[in-house]
This record gives C-alpha cells, structure tokens and sequence, in this order.
C-alpha cells in the first residue's frame, strides 16, 4: 500500500509545524497540535478506508484496524513530539481476547495505534458511524458500533461479537469506563459490564492494557498539549473459562482495583524521579 509518500509528507509537515510551535506560545501551542492531530485523524481514517477495502479484496480483513493504527502511530509520535514505554508488551499477543483499557481523552487513539495487537476490533458508540471517513473506516474494518439507547440492539452486537471471537479469533477492545474520564489526577470512572459479560461469554482472557494519566502532556480544560512520554503497561491476561455471569460483579471490582493500583503507581514512580 502507498503510504510512504503520505507518511514522509506529514512528517515534514509536523517538522515545519514544530518548529513554529518551539517559539510560540502555550496557547498557540495548543490550538495548533490540536489543529495537527485532527489532520492525522483525517489522514489516518482515508488511508484506513483504502486499506480495509484493500485487505478485504485480499483476505486479510481482519488486520485493518492494526494497519490502520500503526500508519497513525508511525505518523502521530513523530509528529506530536510523543513516546510510548510500554511493559508488558508481549500479553498483546494474547488471542483471542478483550482488550480493556482507561479512557482518558481523544489522544487515546495515538495509544491505540501503539498497542493495538492483529486481529482485534474496537467498540463504538453507533453515532461514530455516521462520520465521514472516520465511519466509513470504522464500518469498513469490523468495528462492533453499540446502540447504547437501545439494550436489545447492544445486546445483538454483542452476540455478534461472541461469534467473531470464537469462530475468526477475532479480539475486541474495549473502553469499559464507557466515556472519557478527561482526568488530571490518576484515577477510573466506574466500570460498565459489558466487556466483562463478553469475556465470560465467549470463554476467553480479558488483557487490562494500563495507560499513565497524561495530563502532563494533554488537559483539555487547561489548555496544555505538549510533547512528552506516555507510560502503559499490559498486565497478564485474566481467564474467564471457568467463570459464569455471577462471578462478573467481583470479577469487574477486581480488575478495576488491579488497574487503578498500576495508575496510581506511575504517578509515584514520576514523583521520586522528579
């Protein structure tokens, strides 16, 4: 796929940007990678709408989501000025599975086209499906679009997800905060149950994927986007096999514990560097 070209000129593009931003001020600096980050957005999501088609002609539907996030992640890191450490990277390998992950921001996708393993679908909301380019990738490659007014059309997803999942190997990612939590302090919205529902229904591991609060690099309500590193680390997968719609309550309180634990613990580990 031609996407050399494209990534070379939004690359130069963001060198040309930088070096503007460098000298100007915090708000200006804000405004302006906001700017460049819905470009790569749009970028991505035309690019990601050519290669679902293409992969699909050829077979390989199932990887378009991971295409499509690693042409961000190639064009976003340089071009945002921000580095991802990752720890415990080799559980993304884990198929098939639930993915669940903190929702902090719209900056969350940069992370996505980081950690996104093969073979793995997104949740959305169904309104997302509707956007030009951004929807019509997203129904291209296989994303599960929740009704969330109406339980009997979420459930239906839902089931079609189970099936994806057992018969293709088909992972799905999950936000199971439902929302962005838009937090400058190292904390978790409740969590939902569905992904948790989903994993004991189709008989396999739930992989929490642990993202720093990144306040320090983006906060909406104070007008900061800066460069900077962004902490994540995969923890162990959790087995589902054995488990049954009752054990889903203890099972969402644990794993929200788990997570919040390592949250609060780069926060820690930040301090006794600084």
């Amino acid at each position: 796929m031609p996407e050399l070209p494209v990534i070379a000129a939004y690359i130069f593009g963001s060198i040309m940007v930088f070096a503007f931003l460098s000298r100007a001020f915090k708000g200006v600096r804000f405004y302006l990678r906001v700017l460049n980050a819905y470009l790569l957005l749009l970028t991505c999501a035309a690019y990601g709408v050519i290669a679902s088609v293409t992969l699909k002609l050829v077979g390989k539907a199932s990887i378009s989501q991971w295409a499509t996030a690693r042409a961000f992640k190639t064009l976003g890191c340089p071009g945002l000025g921000i580095e991802f450490d990752v720890e415990g990277e080799e559980y993304l390998n884990t198929r098939p599975a639930v993915f669940i992950s903190n929702h902090q921001s719209e900056l969350d996708i940069l992370f996505l086209g980081r950690t996104f393993p093969k073979h793995c679908s997104v949740t959305a909301k169904r309104s997302l499906k509707y956007i030009p380019f951004l929807g019509w990738f997203m129904a291209l490659s296989g994303t599960v679009f929740i009704d969330r007014a109406n339980r009997k059309n979420a459930l239906a997803a839902f089931g079609n997800a189970v099936k994806e999942i057992q018969g293709n190997k088909q992972s799905v990612w999950i936000f199971p905060e439902g929302t962005r939590s838009y937090f400058s302090k190292p904390d978790l919205l409740p969590f939902k149950k569905g992904a948790f529902h989903l994993a004991v229904q189709a008989s396999v591991p739930i992989v929490p994927v642990v993202v720093q609060n990144y306040s320090h690099v983006l906060h909406l309500q104070d007008r900061t986007f800066e460069p900077g590193t962004i902490k994540i680390k995969v923890l162990p997968p959790i087995e589902t096999k054995d488990l049954t719609a009752e054990d889903v309550n203890d099972l969402v309180v644990k794993t929200r514990e788990e997570m919040l634990k390592v949250i609060q613990s780069f926060t820690i580990e930040n301090k006794k560097l600084n």
